[in-house]
C-alpha cells in the first residue's frame, strides 16, 4: 500500500474531532488512497503542498474514465476534501486545492438542526457559577449567535471584536475574511467570559490575543469544544447527536425561515457559493402552504 503523509495523524483526526465510525474512518483514508495510486500512475510524488487543483480535475476525471458512478466520485470527492481541510486546519499547507472542486450534483441530504427550545436547554444546562461554565455559555452564544466554523470560534482574537459597532472580523476557509454582526447575547456573555474570568488566567507568551483559552492559558483546541458539547447535550438529556457545527447549521436554518435574504446569509456563512448556503431552504411545508393560502389570489 502507497503511503501518503500524515495519515496517522488525519486517522486520529477523523475518530477524536469528526467523531466517525470505524467504517467511516477506512472509507476515508481509502478515498485519499486511491489519490496516492492515481499520483503514482501519473509519476508524480504525493507532496502535499504541490498537489495543485488541476491535480485533482485530472483524478475526478480518472475516476470517471474508470466507469465510477457519480454517487461513488462524489463519496471520494468528499474524502479528499476532508484529508485537505484537515492539513489546512493544522496548517500543513497554506492552500487548499480543492476549494474550487466541484462534485457531481446530488440529492443534498439537509444537516441537523436544533429547534429555538432545544438551544435554550442547552444554555439554561449551563452551570454558571463556575469559570469553565462562563466560557461555555459565551462560546455557544457565539457559535449560535454568529454562525462560526469550530476552527474559526479557537482562532478568534480580542482585537477581530469591533464592541462599539458590534460585529466581529473572521478569518475563513482560505484565508478569506468576512465581517459578521455579532448577537447581543453573543456579544454580552463574551464580555463578561472576558472581564470575569479570562482576566484572571496566566496567559502564555504567543496567547495574549486569542480570546479562549483553556486553564493553562494557552489557545483552546477544537477537540475542547467538541467535548464540551457533547457532554451538555448529555447532561440535559438531548438525544440528538450535535457537534459545533450544528449551532452553525442552526444559525443558518433560523435566519432563513425567519426571511432573511439568502446572499446575505451566504455572506456570513462565509460561503464562496451560493448553491451551499441554498441547502438552508428548507422550510417547514406548513408554513409555505399558509404563504400561499395567504397571499396567492387563486387561494
Amino acid at each position: 500500500m502507497i503511503k501518503y503523509p500524515n495519515r496517522s495523524s488525519y486517522k486520529a483526526y477523523l475518530m477524536l474531532e469528526k467523531r466517525l465510525s470505524a467504517h467511516s474512518v477506512e472509507a476515508y483514508l481509502h478515498d485519499v488512497q486511491k489519490l496516492a495510486e492515481f499520483l503514482e500512475i501519473k509519476g508524480k510524488a504525493f507532496e502535499v503542498k504541490a498537489i495543485k487543483n488541476e491535480d485533482l480535475h485530472s483524478f475526478i476525471q480518472y475516476l470517471s474514465e474508470m466507469g465510477m458512478f457519480a454517487s461513488s466520485q462524489a463519496r471520494v470527492i468528499s474524502g479528499i476534501k476532508s484529508y485537505f481541510n484537515y492539513l489546512l486546519l493544522e496548517e500543513l499547507i497554506n492552500a487548499d486545492p480543492t476549494s474550487d472542486l466541484e462534485t457531481p450534483r446530488q440529492h443534498r441530504s439537509l444537516p441537523d438542526v436544533l429547534n429555538i427550545m432545544e438551544i435554550n436547554s442547552l444554555l439554561d444546562g449551563i452551570d454558571l457559577s463556575k469559570p469553565e461554565g462562563v466560557r461555555s455559555k459565551a462560546i455557544l452564544e457565539m457559535l449560535y449567535g454568529c454562525g462560526l466554523r469550530v476552527s474559526e470560534l479557537v482562532s478568534l482574537k480580542v482585537s477581530d471584536i469591533n464592541i462599539a459597532e458590534e460585529y466581529l472580523h473572521v478569518i475563513g476557509k482560505g484565508n478569506k475574511e468576512r465581517i459578521i454582526p455579532i448577537g447581543a447575547q453573543a456579544l454580552k456573555y463574551t464580555l463578561i467570559y472576558l472581564n470575569q474570568v479570562r482576566v484572571h488566567l496566566h496567559i502564555k507568551r504567543g496567547n495574549e490575543d486569542f480570546i479562549f483559552l483553556n486553564r493553562l492559558g494557552t489557545k483552546l483546541s477544537r477537540i475542547s469544544v467538541f467535548t464540551m458539547i457533547k457532554a451538555l447535550a448529555a447532561h440535559v438529556g438531548l438525544s440528538k447527536s450535535i457537534s459545533p457545527h450544528t449551532f452553525r447549521h442552526s444559525y443558518a436554518t433560523h435566519l432563513v425561515e425567519g426571511g432573511a435574504d439568502l446572499r446575505a446569509v451566504q455572506e456570513m456563512l462565509g460561503h464562496s457559493s451560493i448553491t451551499t448556503t441554498e441547502i438552508y431552504t428548507h422550510l417547514d411545508r406548513d408554513y409555505l402552504k399558509e404563504v400561499v393560502t395567504q397571499y396567492h389570489p387563486r387561494s
